[in-house]
């Protein structure tokens, strides 16, 4: 079988036209960031911001068109919108100190809560797996969002494969598992293909992600945020009213430096913090039951003291945690009796009263995009 190359993709591509200029998409420059790799495609097509909406057709038929290539197994196509408006007062960026019009709810969504870290390797993602089973646990409609796209996790520790089908074929209907639904760029791309995408087709397949997937009626989306604070943070502010954030970090200073990045990065676009979680706490040894503080121990309760947010609590280092979480059964719903487990459903309970009070407080009002 012919592999598709680079010449063969654009040579298919060149027949689809842009119809608002009628030129085609290769000729016109629209196609960029084409990667291709053991038969999978992923590239994004650039359009106008104010054409945005009516691009999604054009968007479909690039990704059909490539699809039905001999020997393409998978194709991935995003819309970005990195070419400004040809007036400036179109443009999709917001003004400073103004908000962002462009911000729309998900419909049938309640509440948004995102998971984040100023810094990777703290446990981010695993937290938010437990957060949102636990939450489901207490009788919330849950769904999962893995908004991490270049390092996708949630296939693995929710024990998923396969693709999402689409029931009406516009949106793509959410993997399920352990009474959540789930989205993530996991499902859509192989486990060892890379994304070499830049910020905005980024920006744009967590768009899509959101939009384009059929939720239903949710009490809870639970967004697994990808550490730092870059394009994904930035996107979320702007596009959808995020009820509040979780910031999850390890004791010792340095993390402690990063989650207050993270923390005042939500504040500084009108994200209420939900509050903090110190993971890996302490080392709790299976042999004996001792407690080892291997990372220092309170820096996080401290830390929320210090800056004004709930501490919502501890979670230790157990060997259960990782085998569990590699496994793909989390461990809430595999080992509920270990001290792990009653953490993190102790958290979603507090998570869960966090939101309440946001979503009932008078004086908050819809978040804002500031661009200082």
């Amino acid at each position: 079988m012919t592999m598709p190359n680079k010449e063969i993709i654009e040579q298919n591509l060149a027949k689809i036209l842009d119809p608002t200029t009628g030129k085609d998409i290769i000729s016109a420059g629209m196609v960029t960031g084409l990667q291709i790799k053991d038969g999978h495609v992923a590239f994004a097509i650039e359009v106008n911001p104010k054409d945005g909406a009516k691009m999604e057709p054009l968007r479909k038929e690039a990704e059909t068109l490539i699809q039905n290539l001999p020997g393409v197994i998978s194709t991935t196509v995003v819309l970005t919108a990195e070419k400004q408006a040809e007036n400036p007062q179109n443009s999709a960026q917001p003004s400073r100190g103004e908000p962002n019009e462009n911000k729309g709810s998900l419909p049938g969504v309640s509440s948004i809560v995102a998971v984040a870290s100023g810094k990777g390797g703290v446990g981010k993602s695993t937290t938010a797996v437990n957060l949102a089973v636990s939450l489901s646990t207490l009788g919330l409609k849950t769904g999962l969002l893995d908004a991490d796209i270049y390092g996708p996790s949630m296939p693995r520790m929710l024990g998923i494969t396969g693709k999402p089908s689409s029931t009406d074929g516009k949106t793509l209907d959410p993997m399920e598992n352990f009474g959540i639904k789930v989205m993530s760029m996991g499902f859509l791309v192989e486990d060892d293909t890379p994304m070499i995408w830049r910020g905005p087709m980024v920006q744009s397949a967590l768009e899509q992600m959101m939009r384009d997937v059929n939720w239903g009626e949710l009490d809870v989306l639970v967004v697994d945020m990808p550490p730092g604070t870059g394009d994904v943070q930035l996107t979320m502010a702007q596009r959808v009213p995020v009820t509040g954030a979780v910031i999850v970090s390890t004791p010792q200073d340095i993390a402690l430096l990063d989650a207050r990045k993270g923390l005042n990065m939500f504040r500084k676009v009108d994200i209420p913090v939900l509050g903090i979680i110190e993971n890996m706490s302490y080392f709790l040894c299976p042999d004996n039951g001792k407690k080892y503080d291997i990372f220092g121990h309170g820096g996080a309760k401290r830390e929320a003291e210090r800056l004004g947010v709930k501490f919502l609590g501890e979670v230790p280092i157990e060997i259960d945690v990782r085998k569990t979480s590699d496994e793909g059964h989390p461990i809430v719903i595999s080992m509920p009796d270990t001290v792990s487990a009653q953490a993190y459903n102790e958290i979603a309970i507090r998570v869960k009263e966090a939101t309440e009070t946001v979503q009932s407080s008078s004086s908050v009002t819809p978040p804002k995009i500031v661009i200082q």
